[in-house]
């Protein structure tokens, strides 16, 4: 198969494979003319790149476990603790810690933007600080 029946078969781009390919996660074989063929071994890993990604973690996370992403069976991810990129490395627990960070970073930037905007009906001397009038919005 080649990258743009594989990209369509796994709901991904050609140039996303191109990429995964560029990064290490991806090493398709190749025809005697250069071109990439894509098998069901190759699918079946695209697709559990994919779920990596889309559980979070990133290319650079996945790609420090690419070699042991073969001994993942399927295309679906085994119970936490199994061999491979799942268990062992460490890399689910710093993504986890890395988004707990974000959120409370993003939590307390919540925070501090609804502390500086008075609630409907709250007196005015409530609010924390002023609102530039450049980014006062209008009423409706």
């Amino acid at each position: 198969m080649r990258i743009g029946d594989a990209a369509a078969a796994t709901g991904t781009t050609p140039r996303a494979l191109r990429f995964y390919e560029q990064r290490g996660l991806l090493l398709p074989p190749r025809t005697a003319s250069g071109q990439r063929e894509y098998g069901p071994r190759e699918i079946a890993r695209i697709r559990l790149v994919r779920q990596l990604l889309a559980l979070g973690l990133t290319v650079e996370d996945v790609a420090g476990c690419a070699d042991r992403l073969d001994l993942l069976e399927g295309d679906t991810l085994p119970p936490y603790g199994s061999p491979g990129c799942t268990g062992g490395t460490g890399v689910v627990q710093r993504r986890i810690a890395a988004l707990n960070d974000e959120i409370g970073r993003l939590t307390r930037l919540r925070d501090r933007l609804a502390s500086s905007v008075p609630e409907p009906g709250a007196a005015p001397e409530t609010v924390a600080g002023p609102i530039p009038e450049t980014l006062a919005c209008p009423s409706p």
